[in-house]
């Protein structure tokens, strides 16, 4: 189903602003599938793991279930969801399955028409939500140009508010607003790949900012510094050509916030924008380079993330990026022989026993080990 093709999008990554702070997604299609009954049939469902951070700090997770029907409708048939607060699962309202709290639903008609009318979710009492098509013919800004053919719908709620959602051909989901909040995609594999090798700038940019990083938490400001206007040359001269157009303006405000934490040597504020603007490099890698790859990259920098947040004393901040590692690991985990995985985790669950055990330093020393066994390993082919 073009307008909702979640078993083909690998990798989608999504930007925006909720509560007047900076929004990011992550949805990824899992190396897995699960097996629903429902009305005495056993439905394969592919499972899209959806992750959202606000602020920096892991805000929400929903393991979400699909399938399509012959017709080339695509169905509904429960999430497992876990909302965060200050680095705890705090609730798992809105968690349901089809066949047990309720029916699968239509979440995408296979030939969409102005005026239906269909619930994505259907559960009183655990979920509903009712969407009304308003137009089949949206023209769109895409990430890397126009997108014809798009869907544009009134999703009404349980407790009668309504938000505006947009979904793109080859996208799916492609931007939710409501009450100020914004959510859109800003990127998308295997859409939006690129044919060819990667430019070098992408590989300065992850570098140069690890660089700052190594170099921050040490103190060298002069190496700092240097590595600044590295990656600052590499992103005007990448910068120049075919970027996404929703990460383009976050670079520029990571970048700022880059230079600023090096002028000013602080190493807390350094280290957190370095950790972005490789983050944000990574993504843009996406269009080149296997999902597995980013996703093992992305861990390292959580792995970092834990590292800054100890040395600065944040432990909720901690906690968070332990959760935050722990939900990558589901991507990767069919990517790594059998013996790398054990490797990382081992290390993962010293990280988890220790934030239990309000143990930072040793939380620390073991995503320090983590990151050394990252940087050797080799996704499977």
């Amino acid at each position: 189903n073009p307008l909702f093709p979640v078993s083909q999008q690998e990798s989608v990554l999504l930007l925006g602003h909720v509560d007047d702070k900076p929004f990011r997604t992550e949805v990824t299609l899992l190396p897995e599938t699960r097996i629903i009954e429902w009305e005495g049939q056993l439905v394969e469902v592919a499972v899209s793991q959806y992750v959202a951070f606000l602020g920096g700090s892991i805000a929400e997770v929903a393991y979400d279930l699909y399938a399509q029907a012959d017709d080339g409708s695509v169905w509904y048939f429960g999430e497992d969801v876990f909302d965060f607060v200050d680095g705890a699962i705090v609730v798992t309202e809105g968690t349901w399955l089809a066949g047990k709290d309720g029916p699968a639903a239509m979440i995408m008609p296979s030939d969409p028409q102005v005026g239906d009318v269909y619930r994505p979710e259907n559960a009183p009492g655990f979920v509903f939500e009712e969407v009304t098509v308003r137009s089949v013919t949206e023209a769109l800004n895409g990430p890397l140009g126009p997108i014809e053919g798009g869907m544009l719908s009134s999703e009404l709620h349980s407790d009668g508010s309504r938000e505006g959602k947009i979904f793109a051909p080859g996208y799916g989901e492609f931007s939710t607003s409501g009450g100020g909040d914004v959510e859109a995609l800003a990127l998308a594999v295997p859409t939006d790949a690129a044919s060819g090798s990667m430019p070098p700038e992408l590989t300065l940019l992850s570098d140069g900012a690890l660089s700052v990083l190594d170099a921050a938490r040490s103190g060298n400001w002069r190496t700092a510094s240097a590595s600044v206007s590295d990656v600052i040359v590499a992103w005007k001269t990448y910068g120049a050509g075919d970027v996404p157009r929703l990460v383009e303006p976050v670079m520029k405000r990571t970048l700022h916030a880059l230079s600023t934490g090096v002028d000013a040597r602080s190493a807390a504020r350094a280290s957190n924008a370095a950790i972005e603007t490789a983050r944000l490099a990574y993504d843009l890698q996406l269009r080149f380079r296997p999902v597995s790859e980013i996703d093992l990259a992305r861990m390292d920098l959580w792995a970092a993330q834990l590292l800054a947040d100890e040395a600065a004393g944040n432990m909720e901040g901690l906690a968070a990026d332990a959760f935050a590692m722990d939900y990558v690991r589901d991507r990767i985990w069919a990517a790594l022989d059998e013996s790398d995985l054990a490797r990382v985790n081992v290390e993962l669950g010293e990280i988890q026993i220790a934030v239990i055990d309000e143990e930072p330093k040793a939380a620390a020393k073991a995503a320090g080990r983590l990151r050394h066994i990252l940087a050797g390993l080799e996704p499977l082919g």
